[in-house]
């Protein structure tokens, strides 16, 4: 038996990784722990915050993941693989305007399902390379996207491809703001929006209803609340 063999088939040791069977558990905790959070708080919550909900020591979040852009981009890893993906479905699409206001409404969708993603996709995180790569891949097929909505004659020509972030950016706004006081108000918001990219004659869903009086005043109070620390 070779040395190598030997280390892999240590007791307590996973064979693909290396790392002892604790240590992973450990990790996969980790994982779990700061995807709830980011989900349910953003990404706001400390890192102290992520190992007590994880049960574990600071000492041990820190062996894991170093930094908070580490644990940042392993959590979002899939999402970011999804956000890229979504482009590239849109592009696929044989009709390119159905596929321009689908994509705006999917991603808009995902920072709704997760107020982390919501966050990160108004960040940036020069040191998660690999978040910043997908990114950079979904950016440029989303500029070829443009390219193809634009030539339907439904996409007006001064949309800029620096709308989407700051539609991104608004869309987070309003599902930190509303949370679950008032859920679908961001579908009337990304609904708007698409009615001030398309020209006059483009064909668009129906515009969502307005949230209800009680819903969005349960909102403006949450707003006011203090957030836990």
């Amino acid at each position: 038996m070779t040395p190598a063999a030997a280390s892999n088939d240590a007791p307590g040791r996973t064979p693909d990784t290396g790392l002892r069977a604790d240590a992973e558990r450990n990790r996969d905790r980790v994982l779990a722990a700061a995807r709830h959070l980011y989900a349910t708080e953003g990404l706001g919550v400390s890192m102290a915050s992520v190992a007590r909900e994880a049960g574990v020591g600071k000492a041990t979040l820190s062996r894991r993941f170093a930094t908070r852009e580490e644990l940042i981009n392993a959590v979002f890893a899939d999402r970011m693989d999804a956000y890229a993906n979504a482009v590239t479905e849109a592009l696929a699409d044989p009709d390119p305007w159905h596929g321009f206001t689908g994509y705006i409404t999917a991603v808009c969708a995902m920072q709704a399902a997760d107020r982390g993603f919501a966050d990160v996709l108004t960040m940036t995180f020069p040191a998660a390379k690999a978040l910043e790569k997908r990114r950079a891949d979904a950016y440029n097929a989303f500029t070829d996207l443009i390219t193809r909505a634009r030539a339907t004659g439904y996409l007006r020509e001064d949309f800029d491809d620096r709308d989407m972030p700051i539609l991104l950016m608004a869309n987070a706004g309003v599902i930190n703001a509303t949370g679950n006081a008032a859920p679908d108000t961001w579908r009337r918001l990304v609904a708007h929006m698409l009615r001030s990219f398309a020209t006059p004659d483009a064909p668009l869903p129906p515009l969502p209803s307005a949230p209800a009086p009680a819903a969005l005043y349960r909102a403006m109070v949450r707003i006011t609340r203090p957030r836990p620390s």
